[in-house]
């Protein structure tokens, strides 16, 4: 520093005032600034040769990228003649690569080991079971996602305070460290969710760590470069965390609704609006508490269960338990499906769910039970395959074992119009192509 400024401060004096004592062809500004620098490069390699501290290497950095070829020669006095005489680098290029090296490679273990620290005492609040905190109504435990976001930024900007190009290679390598760490918090939540399941607040830490994955997801899609291909790793793992603690809360709602809705078959379709009522009631008792997630992860979760909803109902229609022969005893259990198709569209779009294109599936059921005439069924089929294309012939001939009234060649004519019908191509949502048929 006392160099930096005794150069600075004379090379002004040396500009302003001493310049034009001489003439021009003596270069005297040239003479004292090469002399000046000299020296200042030899004290420079001096040091950078010598044992230095991390501290020191990034000094000396800041100084060569940085302090002396933009404060010092950049100075609206000194820029214009320092311009003319071409003075080059305060260290040698293999020398200055060299101090890159030991400071990239220094600042990503330091980084890595606080964030390696700071996941372990994670690791240690989720087993003390304490309930996690609060923020707008959702559980949270953001001081890890907090601490290696800013660990991150901080070692970037301290980076590209040196140079971009130091900030573009550290960068790199502190995103395949967010990929590492990463990829350990999914192994300990795995671990947690094994093994801690009578914790008394087992799911509210599931819920703050699902949470949490939402901090992370918001960095890495705006601060991850495009071309990083740690970007695609650190989301993809992100997506496993956060759909493993979803499935371990929905399973215990999925092991309720199971003997219910064997009801519908056991009942023969009578007492369908209690047992949608029994259904509702349940799956709403635990959405309730799915409220702490956060709106990204709660919309998705609520859109799971809206389509294991229908899913389940669909099955229980596909299990060939109930054959009606007459036309009137087939429009009562039409007239029932739509019912329960109503409401549960109603209860699962109150609590958010976005799935619309669910919302067709069992009126369309309920239609082709309903409908006698064979050339409007084939129409109804048709609309059917062209709206959930996953659906199959094996499908419909379990669901068409309802109508009983049908003769074989009917049921033929139906089943071979569902071929013609449907289109190879899965949709990004499907629907039936999950569903097996016994």
């Amino acid at each position: 520093l006392h160099m930096g400024k005794t150069m600075k401060e004379d090379l002004t004096v040396v500009a302003k005032y001493i310049k034009q004592l001489y003439p021009p062809e003596f270069n005297v500004f040239s003479t004292y600034a090469e002399l000046y620098h000299h020296h200042f490069a030899s004290q420079a390699k001096k040091t950078a040769e010598s044992q230095l501290e991390d501290k020191d290497v990034y000094l000396l950095l800041s100084w060569v990228h940085n302090i002396y070829p933009k404060d010092m020669r950049k100075d609206h006095v000194l820029a214009e003649e320092l311009e003319k005489v071409k003075l080059g680098s305060l260290l040698p290029s293999s020398l200055s690569k060299e101090l890159e090296k030991k400071y990239l490679e220094s600042e990503e273990a330091m980084i890595k080991n606080s964030l390696s620290k700071c996941l372990e005492k994670e690791i240690q609040r989720w087993k003390e079971d304490k309930e996690p905190e609060k923020l707008n109504g959702h559980f949270q435990s953001e001081l890890l996602a907090i601490f290696v976001i800013q660990s991150i930024y901080n070692g970037q900007k301290r980076a590209k305070d040196i140079s971009v190009a130091l900030g573009d290679e550290l960068s790199h390598r502190l995103s395949r460290a967010l990929d590492a760490l990463l990829k350990s918090y999914k192994d300990a939540f795995e671990d947690f969710k094994e093994k801690s399941k009578k914790h008394r607040h087992y799911k509210p830490i599931l819920i703050a760590n699902i949470n949490n994955c939402w901090n992370f997801r918001d960095y890495a899609e705006k601060n991850m470069a495009e071309k990083d291909d740690n970007k695609d790793r650190v989301l993809s793992t992100l997506g496993d965390i956060e759909t493993s603690g979803c499935d371990i809360l929905l399973q215990q709602l999925f092991v309720q609704l199971k003997p219910i809705y064997k009801k519908f078959t056991e009942n023969k379709w009578d007492c369908s609006n209690e047992i949608m009522n029994e259904i509702i009631k349940t799956t709403s008792n635990h959405i309730s508490e799915l409220r702490t997630l956060k709106d990204p992860f709660y919309n998705a979760i609520v859109e799971k269960i809206h389509v294991r909803l229908v899913k389940d109902y669909i099955v229980r229609l596909l299990k060939r338990k109930v054959s009606l022969k007459t036309p009137v005893q087939q429009q009562n259990l039409a007239q029932s499906i739509s019912k329960n198709a109503a409401d549960l569209e109603a209860f699962c779009t109150s609590n958010g769910s976005q799935a619309t294109w669910l919302n067709s599936a069992l009126p369309k059921l309920a239609e082709i039970i309903r409908l006698q005439d064979i050339g409007a069924i084939k129409i109804e089929v048709a609309t059917l395959a062209t709206t959930y294309p996953d659906i199959r012939k094996r499908h419909l001939e379990a669901f068409l074992y309802i109508k009983a009234n049908l003769s074989r060649g009917e049921l033929k004519s139906i089943l071979g119009y569902l071929a013609d019908s449907t289109v190879s191509t899965l949709p990004g949502t499907p629907l039936f192509s999950s569903i097996n048929v016994s």
